[in-house]
């Protein structure tokens, strides 16, 4: 039998080529959108995508028909057109499917290159049958099987190209690669199965009048690509946009995490200690009550069983250290920080591994210990911390000794859960009234010494408003000539109902509850008023004022006092400022700023309580200070010990060499007075001369009305100008 020669268009068939490779090209696209997560969008992006993919597959091979020529005229039947159509679009809705899958395994590509191979064969004969031919074709069966083959061997490696693209890393060189490779595999499908068709000589087509001509080639090529075009133009936009998305999703994954971290952060800042980074009390409170409601419920369940063990109690103990305080002033914060860091880990390390130790603030501490027997349990722990406390402390290279005072409470011997740190707080003071470097077991008298400073803490605040507190002054007399040389200002409390409370009380309250900046502040503005209003009077004096270490730590002290001095219209030099040695010798940095502040704006500067403290007067070289005045406790004994005859003797000496002026306090005795004017020492002050008075007091004193238990000295000389 001869067959009709058939004839090849190259253009076309090239143009075949190129609508197989970028459709290959857009389903490597098409991969990873029908792989999104969100699977409304991935079914949407399925079915668009089949039906781009499918139809640009079908034109590739429909193209390749009409690249295909006989002697005679040939057409194609619409329907069977469609039928391959169909088939194509259902080729690569099986390709996208399968592809797309997270969990493909090797039998899924089995399964999926079997369909599609099939879908192809039924494109590709079904595109063949459209060309009704009267002979029919005659068919190369060894050819029509090579067909299938490749179309089984390419759908598989199709299948795999395309599952592995969607989750390697996109690079466009490697998709156009692939998409060559895939579209060259199409071909290879298509022109297999043409070449196995042959044509009997004179065999003509009945469907010539049917689709053909070249124009419905080139609308076929122009709409396949103008569909996959825009399918790969979508597709880029909506993985710009996925991208934009995870990224924001990202940003703000990261941003809630840092959120989250924050919040943690801010958490643990509200529940721990930021120096020992120990719980602090809000945080201790909450483990407080979680054991009494644990302890609670033990006991109920023990009541209700018969011949049940008491569950066992737990303890809280309020440890404070003794001696703390002069390590602060003295060495500074931050050795006085590094004391702190070492007695919670002392306290953490003496604690089991259940107990809660917190700070509650400065010096202060508190542990919670569950599991114990009763209160000989918490008494033989108290002893423990008492001693792991007592020994020596190194800072930067220097042995520090404190020691602690801790009061124990036991629930719920010792009361309900809002009475334990009371308690406890009360007990430790009894411990420091003992001495300290001791423990203390709360007794129900302790209730009244604790209620005490809680009342006397309430109505100090209120003194403040209220006006109650009072300056007194207590003169300052020249050695040489008897004459007044100043005055010192002394805080009193006037107790409507309690009368004079000392100061030895309440001051320790003010500081323990922060309210000693407040009282400092009002000294201050009080002993400027009082020195402007006794200059109207005609008195001019100086005023020396106690400023304490919380005061001195201040930034603004020195603009307040600058600002109190010119509201007052008033002379710098008028004032002093006493500071305590061990004050003065502790913090220089700070202590050194506030100094050169006071000196440049005129202000004198007197070392207090000189000989109780850790300097010596070589030290105070560096300080600005004017005078320093020597403890009454070396002035107590200086009729009747050596000891302290010479101690005094050899300071006023070394004082003068350094040219300071020198004030004896404490001075009770005419025995004294007269050693000390012996010594040449500048100033005295005490007893013997006049004790401390209200102002309009002294007023009346520097008038020449002399006030019981005064010396018979005239203080005539009132002071017509400020000596140096």
């Amino acid at each position: 039998m001869t067959f009709l020669t058939p004839t090849y268009d190259l253009r076309v068939v090239a143009a075949s080529f190129f609508i197989a490779s970028f459709a290959s090209f857009v389903a490597l696209d098409l991969a990873s959108r029908v792989a999104t997560r969100d699977r409304r969008v991935a079914r949407r992006w399925w079915a668009s995508g089949a039906l781009a993919m499918g139809t640009g597959i079908w034109s590739m091979h429909f193209v390749g028909m009409l690249a295909f020529t006989l002697p005679i005229p040939l057409g194609y039947m619409a329907a069977m057109t469609f039928v391959s159509w169909l088939a194509g679009v259902a080729v690569a809705a099986v390709a996208l499917g399968v592809a797309s899958r997270r969990d493909m395994h090797w039998m899924h590509v089995a399964a999926g290159a079997l369909a599609m191979a099939v879908g192809i064969g039924v494109m590709h004969y079904a595109g063949m049958a459209a060309l009704d031919m009267a002979p029919g074709i005659v068919w190369n069966r060894r050819l029509v099987l090579a067909s299938v083959a490749v179309a089984l061997v390419a759908s598989g490696v199709a299948l795999g190209v395309m599952h592995w693209f969607r989750r390697a890393e996109r690079r466009r060189g490697l998709q156009l690669a692939a998409a060559l490779v895939l579209g060259a595999a199409l071909c290879s499908i298509h022109w297999t199965g043409m070449f196995a068709a042959d044509f009997p000589q004179g065999a003509v087509c009945l469907s010539a009048g049917g689709l053909h001509g070249d124009s419905l080639g080139l609308l076929v090529s122009v709409s396949s690509m103008l569909v996959l075009t825009l399918t790969l133009y979508t597709s880029a936009v909506d993985a710009r946009m996925e991208g934009r998305t995870m990224r924001m999703a990202a940003s703000l994954k990261t941003a809630n995490d840092e959120l989250q971290a924050a919040n943690e952060a801010l958490r643990q800042r509200a529940l721990t200690d930021p120096l020992t980074g120990l719980p602090n009390r809000v945080l201790f409170e909450d483990r407080l009550a979680q054991a009494c409601k644990r302890r609670d419920r033990a006991a109920a369940s023990a009541g209700r069983a018969a011949g049940a063990r008491e569950p066992p109690r737990f303890a809280v103990l309020f440890v404070d250290l003794d001696g703390f305080k002069p390590v602060n002033d003295v060495l500074g914060h931050a050795a006085g920080d590094q004391v702190l860091q070492e007695a919670a880990r002392r306290l953490r390390v003496a604690g089991r591994d259940n107990d809660t130790v917190a700070r509650i603030g400065g010096d202060e501490f508190l542990l919670l210990a569950e599991g114990l027997g009763g209160v000989a349990d918490a008494t033989a722990l108290a002893e423990r911390l008492v001693k792991r406390l007592s020994r020596a402390f190194e800072v930067d290279g220097r042995r520090v000794h404190v020691s602690a005072s801790i009061g124990v409470v036991v629930y719920p011997d010792h009361g309900q859960r809002e009475q334990l740190v009371t308690r406890a707080d009360a007990a430790m003071y009894a411990a420091k009234r003992a001495g300290g470097n001791t423990r203390a077991v709360f007794e129900p008298r302790m209730d009244e010494a604790g209620a005490e400073r809680l009342n006397l803490h309430s109505e100090l605040r209120m003194a403040i408003e209220r006006r109650e507190l009072k300056l007194h002054y207590q003169p300052k007399i020249d050695s040489t000539t008897g004459q007044i040389r100043g005055v010192e200002a002394l805080l009193r409390w006037q107790h409507p109902e309690r009368g004079n409370v000392s100061p030895v009380v309440f001051i320790p309250i003010a500081e323990r509850f922060g309210l000693i900046n407040e009282i400092g502040n009002w000294v201050i503005d009080e002993v400027c008023r009082q020195l402007h209003e006794w200059a109207d009077e005609g008195m001019r004096t100086r005023v020396a004022i106690n400023l304490s270490v919380h005061q001195l730590r201040q930034d603004d002290l020195v603009a307040r006092i600058e600002a109190a001095l010119r509201r007052h219209a008033l002379d710098p030099s008028q004032l002093l400022c006493e500071v305590t040695e061990s004050v003065a010798m502790g913090d220089p940095d700070t202590l050194q700023r506030v100094f050169d502040g006071l000196a440049r704006i005129g202000v004198f500067i007197s070392i207090d309580d000189f000989g109780t403290g850790y300097s010596c007067l070589i030290n105070l070289r560096q300080l600005p200070a004017a005078q320093l005045k020597i403890d009454r406790s070396f002035i107590n004994d200086i009729e009747t010990s050596k000891d302290a005859l010479a101690i005094v003797s050899a300071v006023v000496n070394l004082a003068h060499a350094l040219g300071l002026k020198v004030v004896a306090e404490g001075v009770e005795t005419a025995g004294q007075r007269d050693i000390l004017i012996g010594m040449n020492c500048d100033e005295m002050q005490g007893f013997y001369f006049a004790r401390p008075m209200a102002a309009d007091s002294l007023h009346d004193w520097f008038l020449g009305n002399k006030p019981d238990g005064a010396a018979d000295f005239s203080p005539s000389a009132m002071l017509e100008h400020i000596p140096t």
